[in-house]
């Protein structure tokens, strides 16, 4: 029980248009779901915001973490230490820097292993992100996605 497991998904219907994250949190045999939805925004910005909101849901540091998406966005930019380099080039040309800077200061706080799967396949705590995901964005109970929003005005 020493290990924290989560799943997220993000979702959007249309690229851009709404959206949503779903998240699974699951230590030992207590689970916790989180979803909410986004009026506009894109597919990769609801993979990486469920990333954040599920770290920024934690009340302790120093955790050992597994993060299990489909998003190969999201896992590459962290496994492969690219977001490394784009810290080094202040984001410069790169989409959704708000998000990896929010991202940053909380990923550092634990010893967080990103884990790629199979999106729509056998993992029932991704397909159970999903569907939050997914009722998330449908729902019309929508938060404005401010970083989005503000980049495409």
């Amino acid at each position: 029980m020493s290990q924290l497991i989560i799943y997220t998904d993000g979702s959007s219907r249309g690229n851009p248009g709404p959206g949503g994250y779903g998240i699974v949190l699951q230590w030992g045999n207590t689970v916790k779901e989180l979803s909410q939805g986004y009026r506009l925004t894109t597919n990769n910005r609801m993979e990486l915001m469920a990333v954040i909101v599920a770290l920024e849901s934690l009340t302790r540091t120093g955790l050992d973490i597994v993060v299990y998406t489909d998003s190969s966005y999201v896992v590459n930019s962290i496994e492969k230490k690219w977001v490394f380099g784009w810290v080094k080039k202040n984001f410069e040309g790169k989409k959704n820097a708000d998000l990896w800077k929010r991202f940053l200061p909380l990923y550092k706080k634990h010893n967080v292993k990103m884990v790629w799967v199979k999106g729509h396949a056998t993992n029932a705590g991704n397909n159970r992100c999903d569907i939050l995901a997914t009722m998330a964005a449908d729902s019309g109970d929508w938060l404005e996605d401010i970083g989005y929003e503000r980049e495409v005005a």
